[in-house]
């Protein structure tokens, strides 16, 4: 039976920087990536707990949105305690 293998929706790959051109499979306990437009290969254990999360147009926009985040400042009157 062949592995199914997927594209990770907005990922890019971390050599020749495409977007949407990484494939993921599970086979035997280990996962694997690979990238369609070049040469990259990765695998690792899928137990490993040090596993970086894939950047991706999401994960960029959350990291934007924390640092752009307008945050109001409450002034307290000392003399209303």
């Amino acid at each position: 039976m062949a592995v199914q293998k997927r594209f990770i929706a907005g990922a890019i790959c971390p050599r020749c920087a495409a977007m949407d051109r990484i494939r993921a499979w599970e086979q035997n306990g280990i996962r694997y990536r690979d990238c369609v437009a070049c040469d990259f290969f990765e695998q690792a254990p899928i137990e490993d707990e040090t596993a970086v999360e894939l950047e991706t147009r999401v994960n960029r926009e959350r990291e934007e949105q924390r640092r752009d985040t307008i945050q109001t400042v409450r002034i307290l009157d000392p003399g209303s305690r």
